[in-house]
């Protein structure tokens, strides 16, 4: 006859043989994250790029904006070599009508660190300002480019 207590040494073992997870059931939910994972992270991925363009395009707008202002009140734009910084700090020469600063802050970057490129004239825009980011390639020309002009007008 068996004691009392080796009938609960058994039930403990066969207890707490029953506790954990086998390799093959932790390998069973690797697998299925690790798919889940590579059916969601891509989604992701491509919606942070899309903000960011969304980001550069925003931007540009609002620079826009600031040209216009800066245009009504100096009578004409920034030139190329005053640049976007004659938004923020008022230029040494012919600098009668500057206000304030269009802008609150200093010039923005592109989402991708980028300084947007201005130029006037402009070459794509003949009769304003040229306006732009290179885009996530970081070079200028191509289809990711950021622009305030239509291929159209070329």
């Amino acid at each position: 006859m068996k004691s009392a207590s080796q009938q609960d040494e058994r039930q403990m073992q066969h207890r707490s043989n029953r506790a954990g997870f086998t390799l093959i059931e932790l390998m069973l939910v690797l697998v299925i994250l690790a798919t889940l994972a590579a059916i969601v992270l891509p989604k992701f991925t491509g919606r942070s790029q899309q903000a960011k363009i969304t980001s550069a395009k925003t931007q540009i707008s609002q620079l826009e904006v600031a040209l216009d202002a800066f245009e009504i009140d100096m009578g004409r734009y920034p030139t190329t070599t005053e640049g976007l910084r004659a938004l923020v700090v008022k230029p040494t020469s012919d600098s009668d009508g500057w206000q304030q600063p269009y802008l609150k802050r200093e010039v923005p970057q592109d989402p991708w660190g980028n300084d947007y490129v201005y130029r006037y004239p402009g070459q794509y825009n003949e009769n304003g300002y040229d306006l732009y980011s290179v885009g996530p390639d970081h070079k200028l020309g191509g289809d990711d480019d950021i622009k305030n002009w239509s291929d159209k007008t070329r």
